[in-house]
């Protein structure tokens, strides 16, 4: 088994003062390809360094200084586009993409438009157990970061830095097939989570290795569905693009905003203009940037200092059989190898860091057990103190010790918890702990026997109302437990005070 069903999630409706709207959404995610080079010279890429010390010649465009391709680089696209389930297109070219801006000092960047190195592809879009969409991915191309402006140091003067300059980003284009925020959220959140797998991008978004333009436009209920059949882009409204959200939160809310926006000014009698927006998360609200440009306001053409790539199937090949195992099918194994739900699945897949820690646990015990513990236990615990996983007090061979205990008997869940607390607080083994604190459960029949007959006689009114009503027995087992200092097993305790009460 390698899938998981799903069916479509209905897609959300806005109310407007004259009719019912729903929302098209398409996405261009930039994601920094994870290379320690940059796209065309050996500058580092590392992050948070002195402005200008991450420049190479190339970089700050010198007269004479030309691109050569990081292979790595376009490795880690292809691999992108294996992971996403995608065409790999074996011949691919850059161009030029002409624009002035400070911080680009070649004055145009080099990306591909004409003949990306990846073509369609797909991600499933998990918004709940059972529910997912399925987003198309019309392409994946490669092109340079640029540099970044500054313009808070100084009340006269702006600031640039080029140490982003050069940068390798892929950018993932999906078609508009999402139909609400919180989809385009959790779009982005699974791209992330799919990169992150692979090795191709870290998906900080606070550092600005995966951000997003997301493209918004309304349209009136039932009229995606026409479009679907069609591909006729004149039956969705104009779209306007909000640039560089770095946010899942910001994502849904700047969405949110721009859909009411574009339904008052249409039911006001107006049109909406083609633009780019930016978000302003203070006030909540996008305001405009600039006009919206196409292709030709680029005057796009084959960058001339670079050959077309030409790559052989036999390399994607090698590529593709050096995959990890992705998220969907993780998580599908998960459910069908351990029994365990498909909510708790998507937890443990959520990071490779979070399956690994799992699977260490589960290997030779219990799955369900092992995820119960470190779902409701491990990271309420991590969450609580504000830690991740790779900072846990608590590794994965000490909670397996401490299942191991509870599989054999030796102790109890309460006991277990106690346990668990010890190991978080002070380190230790717990098999150790539980032997030199006197921790073991209390499984010596005669001993619990002497309880129970020592509560049963000191209660002899509960013990008749126990009889006429059975459920009143787990009154005398909680009784027992507690006088054994909670060491009693609470399995035999209660067989044996329903045979004493004749149950």
């Amino acid at each position: 088994m390698n899938t998981l069903a799903y069916t479509d999630p209905t897609p959300k409706i806005y109310h407007g003062a004259k009719g019912d709207y729903e929302v098209v959404i398409g996405m261009e995610v930039h994601a920094q390809i994870a290379s320690k080079s940059k796209l065309f010279s050996g500058a580092s890429t590392g992050f948070g360094a002195a402005p200008n010390t991450h420049v190479s010649l190339v970089d700050a465009a010198m007269p004479g200084m030309l691109p050569v391709v990081n292979a790595f680089c376009i490795e880690q696209a292809v691999r992108t586009g294996l992971g996403l389930k995608a065409k790999i297109n074996l011949f691919s070219r850059f161009d030029r993409k002409n624009y002035f801006y400070p911080d680009l000092p070649q004055g145009y960047q080099i990306s591909q438009l004409y003949h990306p190195i990846v073509g369609e592809g797909e991600v499933l879009v998990d918004m709940a157990p059972g529910i997912g969409r399925k987003v198309r991915i019309e392409r994946i191309h490669v092109e340079q970061d640029a540099g970044k402006s500054v313009h808070d140091m100084d009340p006269e003067m702006s600031f640039v830095d080029l140490n982003r300059t050069g940068v390798a980003l892929m950018e993932i284009v999906s078609r508009p097939d999402i139909r609400g925020p919180e989809e385009a959220a959790e779009y982005v959140r699974k791209l992330r989570q799919i990169l992150r797998y692979l090795g191709t991008c870290d998906g900080n978004m606070q550092e600005g290795s995966l951000r997003a333009d997301v493209n918004v436009s309304i349209c009136t209920a039932g009229t995606y569905e026409k479009f679907r059949e069609t591909g006729d882009f004149s039956l969705l409204g104009t779209r306007c693009e909000i640039k560089n959200m770095n946010s899942m939160r910001f994502i849904q809310q700047a969405i949110d905003y721009e859909v009411k926006r574009q339904i008052a000014i249409v039911e006001d009698g107006g049109s909406v203009d083609q633009e780019t927006r930016l978000y302003d998360p203070n006030k909540g609200e996008t305001r405009s940037m600039r006009s919206k440009e196409e292709a030709h306001d680029y005057r796009y053409f084959p960058c001339p200092d670079l050959l077309p790539l030409e790559i052989e199937q036999a390399w994607v090949d090698g590529i593709a059989a050096s995959l990890p195992e992705l998220p969907d099918a993780k998580k599908a194994r998960f459910v069908e190898k351990f029994g365990m739900t498909e909510y708790d699945a998507g937890v443990l897949t959520a990071d490779t860091i979070n399956a690994d820690f799992f699977e260490t646990v589960a290997k030779g015990r219990d799955g369900k057990t092992a995820a119960n513990w470190i779902i409701n236990e491990l990271f309420g615990r991590l969450n609580k103190e504000g830690l991740e996983i790779d900072s846990s007090p608590i590794s994965a061979d000490q909670l397996g010790g401490l299942l191991d205990l509870l599989a054999a008997d030796a102790i109890s869940g309460k006991i277990a918890k106690d346990v668990f607390e010890i190991v978080w607080t002070e380190g230790g083994e717990p098999a150790e702990i539980v032997e030199a604190r006197g921790m073991r459960q209390v499984t010596d029949t005669g001993a619990i026997e002497a309880a129970v007959d020592e509560v049963i006689a000191a209660n002899p009114d509960k013990a008749a109302a126990a009889r006429e009503k059975p459920s009143m027995a787990g009154w005398f087992v909680g009784q027992v437990i507690k006088a054994s200092g909670g060491k009693a097993n609470p399995k035999v305790v209660n067989e044996m005070v329903r045979a004493k009460l004749g149950l």
